[in-house]
């Protein structure tokens, strides 16, 4: 059973400020509930050169798929394996765990620019977007009912209403936090990172993340290889404070740095750059009819793919939630929901890398000393490699503590699960992506592609599906499926990965995590769980500007 949604939305377009990947994204996602976007950015045309962030999570891979970029995961490098070492002794590998068999790969390696230019050809497709280059937002004002934007352009002052507006303006949006009147409390690492782009053929490394503790050729600090596509290879080495890159590229040490891993074979450094790396975030993602995003809202060391992974979890998390309440389906309300998960989301990866960088960086001679004690004993001691932390990979963000999510007493989270592992299906965690076949539907091959339509509802055998159904319909005029499951999952795949057992509803939201999960039991409280995932019932309180 599949809902009709109501007649398209003929509203204002909602304002997102920033065109980097997360603005894009966003834009792209409210673009596909029918909702108009006019998409702002201060500079006048793209940055076209560098890899920048390049680490991409099978599950934002699934996010552009849904907008149409697929394209990203097929020009991406695939890599399965991590390798840790300290100077030339392997520490640990281990690789990702795939229980369903999703058709997607759990990483790949793609420059942003090449990201950024796979989405731009979607907004090009897109009727919705409006897209305009060389207008810097100079003022931001709210009201009950819309936000003023005023931008500085080449034609003089313009002026935007919307009804919301998204803030994806990156690291370097000071000004849009000033005015909003957010902190972005945290700290920034003292130690720099040169990080080069080079193109060189050096065979067994194409498919590896390989870290470095301590190599002879850059003693005391680390080294991070990451393969990307065209035989380049991206190297992030630590380096002191004071390091002078062009010094380094005029007397030879630069091309030093490179031999020692590359050897005599021949190399073309495409892209160089030196970074300092800050932990950051905003005390509120939402304020008033602004939801933040991305490097605006918070920033944190690439020491596990988790900034832009990240931010793409925020894009989808906010144009779903805005898509809802500009349709009618949901209150306002539903927004304070995406403080409350972005934000603990946003703390989890702070804490994560944050315990990384001062592994990476110790702050004192004490800390130096006990690390190296660690990283010799890692060397024959299997209970010290678990403890040398060269980062904890991006992983989806589960909203246990959400005002969304009804908890269910037996299935409950045990907490962060074992590196490369997906979390147990569990009220709060994003499904798992499995193949499914649908009647009448052949172009839907996998979970995912269902689950962005609106709320879908799972049920197991001995579920009256009709019963399900005249609850729905009583509840929500939100587009909704009610889907058997052993209709759709004839290899029981599916149900292995949730281990659903009979007598189940399973309540999914429109960004894939699960909602809730009911038995035959407890129909009667159906009604209220989906109004709860919807943000009806248990609102967060409301937070002004």
């Amino acid at each position: 059973m599949t809902l009709v949604p109501p007649p398209r939305y003929s509203g204002r377009p909602v304002a997102v400020i920033g065109n980097g990947p997360v603005g894009q994204t966003t834009a792209l996602l409210l673009a596909r509930w029918g909702i108009p976007v006019v998409l702002l950015d201060a500079r006048s045309k793209r940055d076209a050169i560098g890899s920048k962030a390049i680490c991409q999570q099978r599950d934002v891979l699934d996010i552009w798929s849904a907008v149409g970029a697929q394209q990203i995961a097929d020009d991406g490098l695939t890599w399965t394996t991590a390798r840790t070492f300290y100077r030339d002794h392997v520490l640990s590998q281990w690789s990702f765990v795939d229980r369903v068999h999703s058709p997607l790969p759990p990483f790949v390696n793609v420059s942003q620019c090449r990201t950024e230019q796979v989405l731009d050809e979607q907004i090009r497709r897109q009727s919705l977007i409006e897209v305009r280059w060389g207008h810097d937002v100079v003022a931001l004002d709210q009201f009950d009912d819309e936000v003023l934007l005023t931008c500085a352009s080449a034609d003089g002052e313009v002026r935007f209403r919307a009804p919301y507006a998204v803030a994806a303006a990156g690291a370097r949006g000071d000004r849009i936090r000033e005015m909003l009147s957010v902190s972005f409390g945290g700290q920034s690492f003292d130690d720099r990172f040169l990080i080069c782009d080079i193109r060189s053929d050096l065979p067994g490394w194409e498919s590896e993340r390989r870290f470095y503790f301590d190599p002879d050729w850059n003693p005391g600090r680390q080294v991070l290889i990451h393969p990307c596509p065209d035989s380049i290879f991206r190297i992030d080495w630590q380096v002191p404070a004071d390091f002078d890159l062009e010094s380094e590229v005029a007397d030879g040490r630069l091309d030093s740095r490179i031999r020692a891993i590359t050897g005599d074979r021949p190399y073309e450094i495409v892209w160089k750059s030196v970074y300092q790396f800050h932990a950051r975030c905003v005390d509120r993602m939402r304020v008033g009819r602004v939801l933040l995003a991305g490097d605006c809202a918070h920033l944190v060391a690439p020491f596990g793919a988790r900034g832009l992974n990240s931010g793409i979890a925020d894009a989808e998390n906010a144009a779903w939630k805005l898509a809802f309440v500009l349709r009618g389906w949901s209150p306002d309300e539903l927004l304070d929901s995406y403080d409350a998960e972005r934000l603990a989301a946003a703390r989890e990866n702070l804490e994560v890398t944050s315990a990384t960088m001062r592994f990476l960086v110790p702050r004192d001679q004490r800390e130096r000393a006990r690390r190296a004690r660690l990283l010799a004993d890692a060397m024959t001691d299997p209970d010290a490699q678990v403890q040398v932390d060269s980062g904890r990979f991006a992983e989806p963000y589960w909203y246990i503590a959400s005002p969304l999510t009804t908890l269910h007493p037996d299935r409950r989270f045990t907490g962060r699960p074992l590196r490369g592992e997906p979390a147990a299906a569990v009220p709060g965690v994003l499904v798992p992506d499995a193949p499914v076949a649908v009647a009448g539907r052949p172009a839907v091959t996998r979970l995912r592609q269902l689950v962005r339509d609106g709320l879908l509802l799972l049920t197991t055998d001995g579920v009256d599906t009709a019963r399900v159904t005249a609850a729905v319909t009583a509840v929500t005029d939100a587009p909704t499926s009610v889907l058997r499951l052993s209709d759709i999952d004839p290899g029981g795949g599916l149900v292995a990965a949730l281990n659903a057992r009979p007598g189940e509803m399973w309540l999914i939201r429109p960004d894939g995590h699960i909602a809730a999960v009911l038995t035959t039991g407890d129909l009667d409280h159906l009604p209220l769980a989906i109004r709860r995932s919807i943000g009806e019932v248990l609102p967060v309180p409301h937070r002004h500007p």
